[in-house]
This record gives C-alpha cells, sequence and structure tokens, in this order.
C-alpha cells in the first residue's frame, strides 16, 4: 500500500467516532476528509493549518455560525466539511474525557428547518466532539508537538490507516502550535474504556486486532520518510535526551507517589529508565506508524462485539511496532489476565498483520519484539503523568497508578529488562 500525497495535507477519516477525543476511519466514505491544507511543521513559527478563526480556546467561543461554517468547509479554503448547506442554529456542549493533554467537549447540535442534511442527502450530524488545547496556553511547550502530530495525522495520514478512527469535519492549529482544534464525529453510544476497570479478552482481541490494521498499514511504509518535516525518526540525541529526562523524571514520580507505589515496582521503573537509552538506540527494524498512547482510555468500545474506535493522535511517533502492543497488553489486563491470555492475544495480533500482508515477520520475533516492547510502558506513564498539561486530580493519579504497577508486573514477568540489557 503505498498511496502519494499531494503537496497540500489532505486526507478523509470516515466511519464511526470517538468521546474521549474522537473516532472512524476503516476506509469507508463517509464524507469529506481534512483537506486543502498546508504541511505541518515539526515545532515552532511554522505555517499554521487552517485560519485563525478556526482556532478555539474555550468551547464558548463556538457559535452557531462557526460550527456552520466548519460543517460546510468554510468555503473549502482552509475547511473539510463537506455538509451541504446545513445550517445550524444553536449549540450546547459538555466536557468529556479526561483530557490530560487535550481538552474534548460533546456538542448537540440544532439544525434550522430543511438545513439538516449533508451534500449526499444523509442527515447531518446532531452531536461532534470538538478538541483543544488544555491548561494554559503559555505552558504548553512540552505538549504542542503533540498538537501538530495530532492534526498531521488527521490531515496526512489518517485516509491510509487500516484502523476505525474519526471523520474530522475540520483541523486547524496555530503557526506556533499551542492552540488548535479539531471538530471530530462523535463515538456515542460507543463508550471509551478505563484503566481502573481493564477489560475483557475479546475486547483485547478486538484491540490488538485493530492495532495490527494500523501497524500493517505503514509497516517499513516510504510513506513515513514522505512526513519527516513534522513526524521525524527520533535522531540520537534526541534519545538520549529523552532518556536523561526519563531518569530524572522517574525520581519525581516516586516521590509524588511516595507510600503509595510498592518499592519493587519503584526499583523496576528505575531500572527500566536506566536502559531506556539502550533500548531505543538498538532499535532499526520493523518500524511502522505507532500510536504511542495505546491504551483503554484512549479506546471506544460498541455495547456488542467487535468495532473497537482509537481516539487521541498526539503521541504518533516512528517505531518498533510491538511497543504499542506491549503498553496496550500490560496497562489493558490485570497481572494475572494478562499471564494467561498474553500469547493468544499476541498471536492473535500477529495473525491479522500477516491476513494484511506482512511478510517476513515470524510469530516467534513478534513475542520477543513483545518482551522488548514493554520499555516503552514506562515511557509514556512516568513521563504522561509529570508533564501533564491538565489538573491533577485523584482519578487521573489511580490511572497512572494502574498502568504503572501492570507495567512493572509485566517487566518482570517478561524478563524485559535482562533481554534489553543482554542485547
Amino acid at each position: 500500500m503505498q498511496p502519494s500525497h499531494p503537496d497540500s495535507l489532505s486526507g478523509s477519516a470516515s466511519g464511526s467516532d470517538s468521546a474521549s477525543a474522537a473516532s472512524t476511519n476503516a476506509g469507508a466514505d463517509a464524507g469529506a476528509g481534512v483537506d486543502a491544507r498546508r504541511e505541518p511543521g515539526s515545532g515552532t513559527d511554522v505555517p499554521g493549518v487552517g485560519t485563525a478563526e478556526q482556532i478555539v480556546d474555550d468551547p464558548a467561543e463556538i457559535t452557531p455560525a462557526w460550527m456552520t461554517a466548519a460543517l460546510r468547509g468554510a468555503g473549502g479554503a482552509h475547511g473539510a466539511g463537506g455538509a451541504g448547506d446545513v445550517e445550524v442554529r444553536a449549540v450546547s456542549h459538555e466536557p468529556i474525557g479526561t483530557g490530560q493533554i487535550g481538552s474534548s467537549y460533546r456538542f448537540r447540535l440544532e439544525y434550522a428547518p430543511g438545513r439538516d442534511t449533508t451534500a449526499g442527502g444523509a442527515p447531518a450530524p446532531r452531536t461532534l466532539v470538538v478538541k483543544m488545547g488544555a491548561g494554559d496556553p503559555g505552558g504548553r511547550d512540552v505538549v504542542r508537538r503533540g498538537y501538530r502530530k495530532e492534526v498531521g495525522f488527521y490531515a496526512r495520514l489518517a485516509r491510509d490507516a487500516r484502523i476505525d478512527i474519526p471523520h474530522c469535519w475540520q483541523a486547524a492549529i496555530s503557526p506556533d502550535s499551542r492552540a488548535f482544534t479539531l471538530v471530530l464525529a462523535d463515538a456515542a453510544p460507543a463508550r471509551p474504556g478505563s484503566q481502573e476497570d481493564g477489560c475483557d479478552e475479546a475486547q483485547a482481541t478486538d484491540a490488538v486486532r485493530a492495532l495490527a490494521g494500523l501497524h500493517a498499514s505503514f509497516w517499513n511504509s516510504e510513506l513515513l520518510a514522505a512526513e519527516g518535516d513534522w513526524l521525524p525518526r527520533p535522531q540520537d540525541a534526541e534519545l538520549a535526551f529523552m532518556a536523561e529526562l526519563l531518569v530524572a523524571t522517574t525520581k519525581d514520580f516516586g516521590d509524588r507517589f511516595a507510600g503509595v507505589l510498592d518499592q519493587r515496582d519503584l526499583d523496576t521503573l528505575h531500572r527500566a529508565a536506566a536502559l531506556t537509552y539502550q533500548w531505543e538506540s538498538g532499535w532499526r527494524a520493523p518500524f511502522t506508524l505507532l500510536h504511542g498512547d495505546y491504551r483503554l482510555d484512549n479506546l471506544m468500545f460498541p455495547a456488542q462485539g467487535p468495532g473497537v474506535l482509537t481516539v487521541d493522535w498526539q503521541t504518533i511517533t516512528i517505531g518498533l511496532p510491538a511497543r504499542d502492543l506491549a503498553y496496550f497488553l500490560s496497562t489493558a489486563l490485570p497481572p494475572a489476565v494478562r499471564r494467561s491470555t498474553e500469547h493468544r492475544l499476541v498471536g492473535a495480533y500477529h495473525a491479522r498483520l500477516v491476513e494484511l500482508g506482512v511478510t517476513g515477520y515470524s510469530a516467534e520475533q513478534c513475542f520477543t519484539d513483545y518482551r522488548a516492547g514493554m520499555l516503552h510502558g514506562p515511557l509514556i506513564t512516568v513521563l504522561g503523568c509529570m508533564f501533564a498539561a491538565g489538573v491533577r486530580s485523584e482519578r487521573s493519579d489511580r490511572m497512572f497508578l494502574s498502568m504503572a504497577r501492570g507495567i512493572c508486573a509485566a517487566l518482570r514477568d517478561l524478563e524485559s529488562l535482562d533481554l534489553i540489557a543482554s542485547s
């Protein structure tokens, strides 16, 4: 699968959608996607995407006229709508999700009589999810690259990803990447998973097969090289910096949860941090697009059967595919359940890769990579906890503690740290 991209940012996400942030595009055509956009950049002082009018930092700024323009596509200049001649006459909103990096709101829309159908004759959406920055805009230096990654994903890569994600009606980001706005389809009545509650084996199977769809879409793909200006492969200096940062931040993480986090788990986190540079710098292939934060809170499950939807694309990167897989299984399943199911679940992931055309990658290598990929967990969990832009809460603390405990148990069970140390 090697489609090319035009110079402008384009792509279409379609299908179902999300609530913790958004959701849907498994290849079905559910309307226009994000098009006519300029190239997103990777740092500061780069051309913005969309227009200043399309960027809001407060849900109260969204008026019926603003939402009408988003659905119609703002005249085709920078919008991504395509809902024909709809006219929204009233909006209301409510917060959704935990929003550690971005804030999400569900908007309810009322239409003018006779102005509630898309150009194709389908009913216009009655609810949408709008995602924007979280916290003080002046304090978003750490997370603004994530904002640009998410906008870039919807604009450039979503159309090629064989995973259910949200239809994107409009996407915009400021030149300094501190403010962005995404208008996404609402996945309700699908419900987000819960890190605290975990999931069962059937849901985990659905999730790992979906993950294989994402990974197979970009397996050793030249498509990723074409996105290097905003999604570069991590270089040695960055890897070294992140490893040093993790070592220091792990101490802060331990101080925050002193008396709550078991000393054995804290020792495991410290050892993982010390091995992170060796782990990351020693990897070359295979590579693919990683979600980066593939966990239950970022997945939307239907009431019955398979069909999980994936949201929150601010942490995408290029790396060892099994990193996403290891992170998911170690945080989604209680240790006892993971131990009894992980061989079947890794097998289901591998089988789906093969179904989608991945070759030269054995089941044995996949499981070894799964063991090695476990070091992704401390990296994302510790840094995500300590640098979250959102307000700290008891719920977020419980989430991070649950994740850390599951990851540490898996690191020990699978002897992942010994595997890296001996490589």
